[in-house]
């Protein structure tokens, strides 16, 4: 979508409904002084006011719940925290998230995606049930996990990764191999060493290059590559490190 900012924007259109539809880019112009200043703002006074056919995602507009990610100006971001460029001479544009399923505009198919977070088992292991008590984990163990428990999910980070565009079936990317290393490292999970032998393997893992588009591009700040390279360690040294 193109925005020219005394008004404006573009974005990448789709309508499955239409029979022999082709994707096109659709522009429009949008007073971004009549409206909020982030992009999802502006796509909201285009479906408010000129096209209710508009689809995108959004749900929490704080950057929380990672429902509003596209490529916004060639970057993958969340449009509720991309900033409008006020430069009028320079207009917006808007796509999908790259290399994904287009469903309708700006939706992409994330089910792929969320099965790959799924195989992952993304939640506490234990041999035995609690009764009803407290796992303890100390404030050391704990503080581990940070720079990875905040992933929300927006699968900003794999669909900027060259190697999850071009083996997304079988690699993992940055953002499921992260959340795994956040469950390896956990103190209180007991299954650490076959959570490592499920990701000993060259396609979920060592697909990886170590491009390090995914830390560049991540809204939260977080660092997949890094989670990766711990992975790619722990399973050398057979221990989490």
């Amino acid at each position: 979508m193109r925005m020219h900012k005394t008004a404006g924007s573009l974005y990448l259109m789709w309508d499955p409904d239409t029979p022999d539809a082709k994707p096109k880019y659709v522009s429009y112009k949008v007073d971004i002084n009549s409206c909020g200043p982030m992009m999802l703002d502006v796509l909201f006074k285009i479906k408010d006011e000129q096209d209710q056919t508009l689809s995108f995602r959004r749900s929490c507009r704080e950057g929380i719940c990672g429902s509003c990610a596209m490529n916004i100006d060639g970057t993958n971001n969340l449009a509720c925290l991309a900033k409008v460029d006020r430069d009028p001479s320079t207009p917006s544009k808007i796509a999908p998230l790259p290399h994904m399923f287009v469903v309708k505009d700006l939706v992409v198919d994330m089910s792929n995606f969320y099965a790959q977070y799924k195989s992952i088992k993304p939640y506490l292991q234990k041999h035995q049930p609690s009764g009803g008590q407290e796992w303890y984990q100390s404030k050391e163990s704990r503080a581990k996990l940070d720079g990875m428990y905040e992933c929300i999910l927006c699968a900003c980070c794999s669909t900027s990764c060259p190697s999850y565009w071009w083996n997304q079936d079988k690699y993992l990317g940055p953002a499921v191999l992260l959340a795994a290393y956040r469950w390896v490292i956990d103190s209180r999970d007991d299954f650490t060493s076959e959570r490592l032998a499920a990701l000993d393997d060259m396609y979920k893992l060592y697909r990886c290059k170590t491009i390090m588009n995914c830390a560049q591009v991540c809204p939260k700040g977080l660092n997949p590559g890094k989670a990766i390279a711990k992975l790619k360690q722990s399973l050398h040294q057979g221990a989490p490190v």
